[in-house]
């Protein structure tokens, strides 16, 4: 019978060789550590019975601190300014030319956009600030730049 051939053998990856490497390096750093920190110990328990070493002049350090502060302005007081707007409406009813003759422009025809009278505003606020909204077609004030959905009632 044949012998069966070994496989060639490989060389570990890389990576297979860090799975044992950094692990023994971590151990080898804290066991430097805890001997280093035990040496520590016994040097302090001879050095107090120990006289104490002559002073040597040593360097003098001066720290100077200098605050600075920075002082935020107070807030302005508010001013809530009210203004009393007075407005004034003149309407004027005109006669019909002929009773019931047909010939005058009735509220009900879409002939004019804009209604009788000489009242003009110039937006939706200056009619509420009149109180005169809604306004409807043939109303005096209705234009229909303010009827925006152009239903015959302006300001709704």
């Amino acid at each position: 019978m044949p012998r069966p051939q070994p496989e060639p053998v490989r060389p570990a990856p890389r990576w297979a060789r860090k799975r044992y490497v950094l692990p023994a390096l971590a151990l080898a750093l804290f066991l430097g550590a805890g001997i280093g920190a035990s040496g520590q110990d016994t040097k302090k328990d001879t050095a107090s019975d120990a006289k104490p070493a002559a002073a040597k002049p040593q360097p003098t350090m001066t720290v100077t601190a200098t605050t600075t502060e920075t002082v935020t302005p107070a807030p302005a007081p508010t001013v809530a300014a009210t203004k009393t707007v007075k407005v004034t409406r003149t309407v004027t009813a005109a006669a019909a030319a002929g009773s019931g003759s047909g010939s005058g422009s009735s509220s009900g025809s879409g002939g004019s956009d804009s209604g009788g009278g000489s009242v003009y505003y110039t937006n939706c606020t200056e009619a509420r600030a009149a109180g005169v909204t809604p306004l409807h077609r043939g109303d005096p004030g209705y234009d229909s730049h303010l009827d925006r959905d152009g239903d015959g009632v302006a300001c709704e």
